[in-house]
């Protein structure tokens, strides 16, 4: 009797209900009408376009159509035959498709050649959007998933933070992290980083709910673009290792084994092609270092400003490690913002795009700011994103009539530099615990 109360109480959907699907319905196609108009006007989407053109030559998409030849012989009836050309995704063919976007010419041999440098597992990820034939139609779709990223974004940094900000702090933040200056550079080129910043605060998450094997998996989704996330990889290791977390190398090798069967299986060759892809990228990036930005700002230093920028970040990085191994979360997390914001530093190339994985270092220094400076937070926490907000954006405006070297180094020195600046300009209330009530009242006389 119970059960057929149970299955007569819900047949049908209530009004309410109804109203609340068909508003987010309504919602997401408006969402996705902006996002494709977007898509058609604005120029770039040459990090999406150079996945997308690596997964359609894949599949065949290239043809090439012969009148009576086959083989190198004719036909003796003449006709037309169609031949499939093999492209190698990792050759030069997507990389001067994507060099026509970003430069609209081939690319000069100083110049940075958007050669396809992501494992072949990676790659696979991309199919759904690469059967759309319009590219339109797939970078919209990639903007609405960034523009969900980007949210999530954002609410991982308060949890990670351990702060809940008041609503009109959420709202300025939220606002802040989908329209501040790298947020909406990633969101026009089609930056990958926006979902590895997403999923490197998914990996923070896993690990502090002891969800390991789950940390593993997604760190091996992380286990590329090394430019944005070598220290933070590097990170991780040294704390799994130091506090014993072996199911994270569990989850890490069981997804390692699939993904590699799966691609090995699809595109028998791409290892040693993905290899060559990479050396090619990082002899081409050399100029696209702090490093050499810094040498030619200083061209009679005798030693090599990257090489000791290299050691410096590293060497931070790890001490640092070691301290977080037994620490609070809170410390845990400072390191891994503090290991994004030093990558840069390191010696390999830089885009204003991966900036956009500093979003989460600036919310936590604004977290610890409102929670530990009771006098005045309101003007410093404002003080804090007007700077961050409006320096980047006029140093580019700087540079969209005339081309400007200077402008252009500050745009790609000065976001990581601060940033380590204000990481550990806080991070004695990192470190030390929150203040007592008898510390609260002495700071009140």
């Amino acid at each position: 009797m119970a059960f057929q109360d149970i299955r007569k109480s819900r047949k049908w959907l209530s009004a309410n209900e109804i109203r609340i699907i068909a508003a987010f319905l309504i919602l997401l196609a408006a969402f996705v009408a902006v996002n494709i108009y977007f898509a058609r006007i604005l120029p770039g989407g040459e990090w999406l376009y150079l996945r997308y053109g690596g997964v359609r030559v894949f599949l065949g998409q290239y043809l090439d159509t012969t009148a009576g030849a086959k083989f190198g012989r004719v036909m003796p009836d003449g006709d037309t035959v169609m031949l499939v050309t093999q492209i190698d995704p990792y050759g030069t063919t997507v990389a001067q498709s994507v060099q026509q976007i970003v430069y609209g010419r081939n690319a000069f041999a100083n110049e940075y050649r958007y050669v396809l440098n992501d494992p072949f597992y990676v790659v696979l990820l991309y199919t759904p959007l690469a059967l759309f034939p319009d590219f339109a139609i797939a970078r919209s779709i990639w903007m609405l998933l960034s523009e969900a990223a980007l949210g999530f974004i954002v609410v991982f940094s308060f949890r990670l933070a351990e702060w809940e900000p008041p609503g009109w702090l959420f709202a300025g933040l939220m606002g802040f992290g989908l329209l501040s200056f790298f947020s909406l550079n990633a969101w026009i080129t089609a930056s990958p980083t926006i979902f590895l910043c997403f999923l490197y605060l998914s990996i923070l998450l896993a690990l502090r709910s002891f969800s390991d094997e789950l940390a593993g998996a997604l760190l091996f989704l992380v286990a590329y673009q090394w430019e944005v996330g070598g220290l933070f990889f590097l990170f991780i290791l040294i704390f799994v290792i130091a506090n014993r977390r072996w199911s994270v190398f569990a989850g890490f090798g069981m997804s390692l084994i699939v993904f590699s069967i799966a691609s090995f299986l699809a595109y028998p060759g791409w290892g040693l092609a993905y290899v060559r892809a990479v050396i090619s990228n990082l002899l081409q990036g050399t100029r696209l270092s702090i490093g050499y930005m810094l040498a030619e700002w200083m061209p009679d230093i005798r030693f090599s400003v990257g090489g000791v920028l290299s050691v410096l970040a590293v060497a931070i990085v790890v001490v640092e490690s070691i301290g977080a191994i037994q620490a609070p979360f809170r410390r845990v997390t400072w390191t891994a913002l503090l290991a994004l914001a030093a990558m840069p530093l390191a010696g390999l190339a830089i885009f204003p795009s991966n900036f956009v994985v500093l979003v989460p270092c600036v919310i936590l220094v604004i977290a610890l700011v409102w929670e530990r400076w009771l006098r005045r937070r309101l003007v410093a926490v404002l003080l804090i994103l007007i700077i961050v907000v409006a320096v980047p954006f006029a140093l580019y405006y700087e540079t969209i009539f005339v081309y400007a070297p200077l402008y252009t180094q500050l745009l790609s020195i000065l976001p990581p530099m601060t940033t380590i600046i204000a990481l550990y300009w806080m991070r004695w209330w990192v470190v030390h615990s929150p203040r007592t009530w008898a510390d609260l009242i002495g700071f009140r006389k």
